[in-house]
């Protein structure tokens, strides 16, 4: 086992190189690989104590802790991807809102889809955030069996809980969604929970009681299949950037108008001709992340 470092060594080194990667990075960004390959290669957490750096969609994660593959409530799906890494809050979170959803009739636990990279830093494919180990998405459907093989786990799918257009949920949403989310919502280590717009408005109208939890589900396209958690920056890592908090209020109204626009589409605003075309997004190269990303590739 590699030995762990402290904060103090790592913030050392960091000092350390500060003035040469910051002299040395730019200059050189156009020739650097993609963060995506640097990171997507890595194959386990670095040999630091977990720390986040950077924001959700801009960042890495020092001392990455690998989610178990099988846990009493919990199983981690499609791992091939070796996704299955986080800050360690987020294994605690993961922990704790499984045995929670394994009291839930129907259900043994949670599939858990992805977290991070063992390193963090941007994905090979399929996510821009997911990149300090403070976001996971977990499955809707219900883990009767956390006792899967890996190939079932390859090939088993996830299910949709809305109508296709997500203006709806449908009959495979339960009670048990509703506990689970809510839950997770209601844990002090949650920024936000994205949710197809159909599924918020279900839950705003399901809510019958205290509804300041509502705020922290956000309605989002294409997560009616899972939800996503993201989780606050934890206490002491400075080197970590928050997302700004959600609007006040519980949110439904914005909710209701999501699903208003699916179902009646506003017109299409008139082109301006003389418009600059948009820029497209640049791929991230190692010198835009945080300078403490080059130490959590390079630690020696």
């Amino acid at each position: 086992m590699p030995s762990v470092l402290t904060i103090s060594p790592f913030r050392a080194t960091l000092a350390a190189l500060s003035l040469s990667l910051a002299v040395a990075l730019p200059a050189a960004a156009t020739a650097q690989p993609l963060a995506k390959q640097l990171f997507g290669a890595e194959r386990t957490g670095s040999p630091h104590v977990s720390e986040p750096f950077g924001g959700y969609s801009k960042g890495c994660l020092a001392g990455g802790q690998q989610l178990p593959e099988t846990g009493p409530t919990w199983q981690a799906m499609r791992l091939s991807r070796n996704r299955n890494w986080g800050h360690a809050e987020t294994i605690d979170f993961i922990q704790d809102l499984s045995a929670f959803a394994a009291r839930q009739p129907g259900w043994n636990g949670l599939y858990i889809g992805d977290i991070s990279q063992p390193r963090g830093g941007p994905m090979t494919s399929g996510h821009r955030s997911h990149q300090v180990g403070l976001d996971v998405d977990i499955w809707m459907r219900p883990a009767d069996n956390v006792q899967l093989s890996r190939n079932m786990r390859e090939n088993l799918s996830s299910i949709l809980v809305t109508t296709r257009n997500e203006a709806y949920v449908n009959d495979n949403w339960s009670q048990a969604h509703f506990e689970i989310i809510r839950k997770a919502a209601k844990d002090r280590r949650t920024a936000r929970i994205f949710v197809s717009p159909g599924i918020k408005v279900q839950m705003c109208a399901q809510e019958k009681g205290n509804r300041n939890w509502l705020r922290k589900i956000r309605s989002w396209p294409a997560h009616n299949y899972h939800f996503h958690v993201r989780l606050n920056c934890p206490r002491g890592a400075d080197g970590c950037v928050e997302q700004a908090a959600p609007p006040a209020g519980d949110g439904c109204a914005e909710a209701q108008t999501w699903v208003n626009n699916i179902l009646n589409p506003p017109p299409p605003k008139p082109r301006d001709p003389n418009a600059p075309r948009p820029t497209p997004r640049r791929e991230y190269v190692l010198a835009d992340l945080p300078q403490a990303c080059a130490i959590v590739l390079n630690p020696q």
